[in-house]
């Protein structure tokens, strides 16, 4: 569902990512881990067109998207949920969600298809007519899962779920991902909670300096060491 080839970008003439290759089937899941600095949020930014790769290509759903702005993209089926909870915080809850159905033409079952996230977010059904701007910041998160769901992408790209919100909270974001890729959605998570976000994936790559170091199964790189010691700082003769 989403393929990306030999993919170099980064910031003017500062290079960030050298030459990623990163294969997503549909209903998989695939974290991308590293420590602060490693080029995960570029990778994501570049794949869906807010920054333009310099090599490489982008395909979703063996189309060529490489160089395509973001909303052509988005067209096409892909989404990016980035950190920071960003939803419009003067609509009320329903309407953020209705904003989601308007990305595939706002068909009017969308309550229907809203239905899977309010079930497991409940506390955006008890509060579907209150301001976003009156949610905590991980229920504007789940807010933001729930508006992107009910378009309904075909590649989910999500920055970093967990960041800025309450402990008790991710493991219902992570399970509701794991729920979402098993309807056969393509979905790339970029998360620091390393343990956490292992247990829901299916694959994992490692970014460091922008290149990836690792990567495999999530059963296995919960249990490679090098994985904690690529976060430490460590090469590895010092492992």
């Amino acid at each position: 569902m989403l393929e990306v080839r030999g993919l170099h970008a980064g910031y003017g003439r500062v290079p960030v990512l050298h030459g990623i290759d990163l294969t997503v089937r549909p209903g998989e899941i695939v974290l991308v881990l590293g420590p602060n600095g490693a080029g995960k949020s570029t990778l994501l930014r570049s794949i869906c067109g807010f920054i333009r790769p310099t090599q490489g290509s982008v395909r979703l759903d063996g189309d060529d998207v490489t160089g395509l702005a973001p909303e052509a993209i988005t067209r096409r089926g892909m989404r990016l949920v980035l950190d920071g909870h960003r939803v419009f915080p003067e609509l009320s809850v329903r309407d953020n969600i209705r904003l989601g159905a308007a990305f595939r033409g706002g068909r009017p079952d969308f309550e229907e298809m809203a239905a899977p996230a309010l079930e497991m977010f409940p506390i955006l059904r008890e509060k579907l007519l209150s301001p976003a701007r009156d949610l905590s910041g991980g229920q504007q998160q789940m807010l933001a899962l729930a508006q992107a769901f009910v378009a309904q992408p075909k590649v989910l790209l999500c920055d970093e779920p967990s960041l800025g919100i309450a402990q008790a909270l991710i493991p219902p974001i992570l399970e509701f991902l794991r729920r979402w890729a098993a309807r056969g959605t393509a979905v790339v998570i970029v998360e620091q909670q390393i343990d956490s976000a292992l247990a829901v994936a299916d694959r994992a790559v490692i970014l460091e300096r922008g290149e990836i170091r690792l990567s495999g199964a999530a059963e296995e790189l919960k249990r490679d060491a090098r994985v904690h010691a690529i976060y430490l700082g460590l090469d590895e003769t010092e492992e």
